[in-house]
């Protein structure tokens, strides 16, 4: 796994996000419209607040969608926690290359969803696993 390098935006997203959450960032990811923040195991409560109310806060001043992922050291529960909005069922692991493909099975109301437009939502989570973990690809079944 390569070493994350954070850009100074990315610095500054980190420290307006720790500051109104008081949450432990481990990553900032800006892909697309969308700031996705890995925080450290168990602070996602902390820093979405009571209803949402927080990252509502952050929307608002970065002008930008706003996602909130648990790390896990174990990278089927990770990749689980990046698709938590689209109630993942399985996460299968096939070797690829280099790394690892995961298949991920998503309750198939959310399928279109998951994937996203033009595949918008896994090419965000590709990103974050390459910086992460050793699966290069993601599908959705």
């Amino acid at each position: 796994m390569p070493e994350i390098t954070l850009d100074n935006a990315q610095l500054g997203f980190i420290r307006l996000f720790e500051g109104l959450t008081g949450a432990r960032v481990k990553d900032c990811v800006e892909a697309e419209e969308k700031i996705v923040f890995v925080v450290e195991p168990g602070q996602v409560p902390r820093a979405v607040g009571p209803r949402g109310n927080v990252i509502d806060r952050i929307k608002e001043m970065v002008k930008r969608e706003i996602q909130v992922v648990e790390w896990s050291e174990d990278p089927g529960t990770f990749v689980r926690n990046l698709f938590f909005p689209f109630f993942p069922q399985s996460v299968e692991f096939t070797p690829k290359g280099p790394g690892r493909h995961a298949t991920v099975t998503v309750d198939p109301a959310f399928k279109a969803r998951a994937i996203g437009t033009k595949g918008k939502n896994l090419k965000i989570v590709r990103t974050v696993l390459l910086r992460h973990t050793d699966v290069v690809s993601v599908s959705v079944a």
